[in-house]
């Protein structure tokens, strides 16, 4: 069994979930051990957030991870101004900031203000990897990892509804953009802080969440229909 398979992925599902829940399936399928099943993805979603999960299925595809890890990606969010939060989302402790509300032309001028090419640092509660351990894995334990910046491209990035402390915003985004970051960056240069608090991906590439499948709806009997080839 080769090929691609697009799920949406549910809130309070990890990323390695969804992995695993195909992979033990293609598993029973192929009448194999999953162990010995190859099954891959091609971007991490946090647990908290939904939407396009792209699959690979089978060695043909899972050797070709870092051709699909590298496209374009494009997100629905909405950010809680007022606050930051220590994970960057609504899992963290939370500290005010401001209770002053931004006028909706301020909010769009900041947004603009990250279109193009920027720098930013990924958030201590990421899957970066400091001498052999997650981020995540050591800001649990209290420690600081010295995480250095990056350069991502925000293609296009438009508010879609405001109603304070939520602003809502699509973005079309670079691989390896966090948009946790991104939103706490937003805060920062509004003077308010901020937090994610819904995070949906749409789009990886050419792929669109209107071709994905739900969890539910993947059994053994329609798995290999729902694999794409390319």
């Amino acid at each position: 069994m080769q090929g691609l398979l697009l799920v949406d992925k549910p809130s309070g599902w990890t990323s390695f979930d969804v992995v695993n829940y195909v992979r033990k399936m293609v598993a029973t399928v192929e009448g194999k051990k999953p162990k010995n099943t190859k099954v891959g993805h091609t971007g991490t979603l946090d647990p908290l957030a939904t939407g396009l999960l792209v699959l690979l299925i089978g060695k043909e595809y899972t050797r070709r991870a870092g051709e699909f890890s590298k496209l374009d990606k494009t997100y629905e969010v909405i950010a809680r101004l007022g606050q930051t939060s220590t994970t960057g989302d609504e899992e963290g402790v939370k500290t005010p900031v401001s209770d002053t509300a931004p006028a909706e032309r301020a909010v769009r001028e900041a947004l603009e203000r990250f279109r193009g090419q920027i720098e930013q640092v990924p958030p201590q509660y990421s899957a970066v990897k400091i001498n052999g351990q997650r981020a995540y894995d050591l800001a649990r334990k209290g420690k600081i990892a010295e995480l250095e910046p990056r350069n991502v491209y925000i293609d296009c990035i438009e508010l879609t509804n405001y109603d304070y402390p939520d602003a809502s915003f699509a973005c079309d985004v670079s691989s390896g953009t966090y948009i946790r970051s991104l939103v706490e960056d937003i805060g920062a240069a509004l003077g308010t802080g901020a937090y994610t608090i819904q995070l949906r991906r749409t789009k990886v590439g050419t792929f669109d969440i209107k071709s994905a499948v739900t969890v539910a709806a993947i059994n053994r009997d329609n798995l290999s229909e729902l694999l794409l080839t390319f």
